[in-house]
């Protein structure tokens, strides 16, 4: 008589119980498909963040879940940025293919650069990141003809969201669009990591080598993740082309890759909120200091940072903590 397998079992009921829903997060998300209408005078920062959330999504699932590090992960976003204006502009303006093709062709991109992240030390995979981003932007100058080099890629009208929904100067329909796209693919990229093969890259994360021993092939799920977080990267893109009508070199900027760590820093890693709550936070605090003080909100900014790093992000959320550390060693020591 076989004897059930209880590991098993009690493996496949902690992935169920870490992709089950909780309300706060229906909630939430309730929330924020609502706050295009409910928000209209702000929905184009609403627009923004869905976009840099996304953006922050992607790089979670390589560097939250694989520890993959990267700073080129702005060659993604570009790519499907310059695929889906391109597309509109001379092959069809409907934006659910634009899209559609922008995710294809990023995520082949991921794929073929996924061989060059597999090998080597955290510093080396964050020099080919960055050299793969460096390469696709001086393409996109070289290639005015096609681009429109330094000018940008001008003249990119989108057709009506599902033949009815023409995107509107106010951003409400742009917004409403971008949200949407951030909400599937949070469903997916959370079924994504808390799927059985979703705990094999979390081995990785944890420690390649005794992933390896126990049979898990590190190379092949690496490459999977990397280029899954690429077809997200470009779908980033491809929404801020669609919503702005605009394409330029800016989207292979190195900086775009860089505030995107800074986003995880503030969010945190490897629970896929953290990039949602990063984009919230930088976009609005951005927006707010520039308001009161156009030449110093960098100087806020960084010390902002300064200060969540000193303190540690779970005091700065709770303010109630920060006056009972001694207290609580005491009680730790007495014990």
């Amino acid at each position: 008589m076989n004897t059930p397998d209880f590991s098993s079992m009690n493996n496949t009921n902690i992935l169920m119980r870490a992709g089950r829903w909780r309300w706060w997060e229906l909630l939430l998300w309730a929330v924020a498909l609502s706050l295009p209408w409910v928000m209209n005078t702000h929905a184009l920062i609403i627009n923004e963040i869905a976009i840099v959330a996304l953006f922050a999504l992607s790089l979670d699932i390589i560097l939250g879940y694989t520890g993959i590090v990267s700073l080129g992960h702005a060659a993604f976003f570009g790519m499907g940025a310059y695929t889906a204006a391109l597309f509109s502009k001379h092959i069809n303006p409907d934006p659910l293919f634009g899209l559609a093709v922008a995710m294809v062709v990023s995520t082949v991109l991921g794929a073929i650069c996924s061989v060059t992240v597999q090998r080597g030390t955290d510093l080396t995979r964050l020099m080919v990141t960055m050299g793969v981003g460096l390469i696709l932007m001086e393409l996109a100058n070289k290639l005015d003809w096609l681009t429109g080099g330094a000018d940008g890629l001008q003249g990119v009208m989108m057709g009506p969201l599902l033949g009815r929904f023409e995107f509107d100067l106010y951003g409400s329909t742009a917004a409403t669009y971008s949200i949407v796209v951030l909400f599937i693919m949070f469903v997916l990229a959370r079924r994504f990591v808390n799927s059985p093969f979703g705990s094999t890259l979390k081995a990785i994360h944890d420690n390649r080598l005794r992933a390896m021993a126990i049979g898990i092939p590190v190379a092949s799920r690496i490459a999977v993740a990397y280029t899954v977080a690429a077809g997200a990267a470009g779908m980033a893109g491809a929404l801020l082309a669609q919503t702005t009508g605009f394409a330029s070199l800016d989207v292979f900027e190195f900086h775009r890759s860089a505030d995107l760590v800074l986003l995880l820093v503030i969010g945190g890693v490897g629970w896929l909120y953290g990039g949602v709550i990063g984009a919230i936070v930088f976009k609005v605090l951005q927006d707010a200091i520039s308001s009161i003080t156009p030449q110093y909100w960098t100087f806020w900014i960084g010390l902002f940072l300064v200060v969540l790093m000193l303190v540690g992000r779970e005091r700065v959320v709770r303010p109630w903590t920060w006056f009972g550390t001694s207290s609580s060693k005491k009680k730790e020591g007495a014990a």
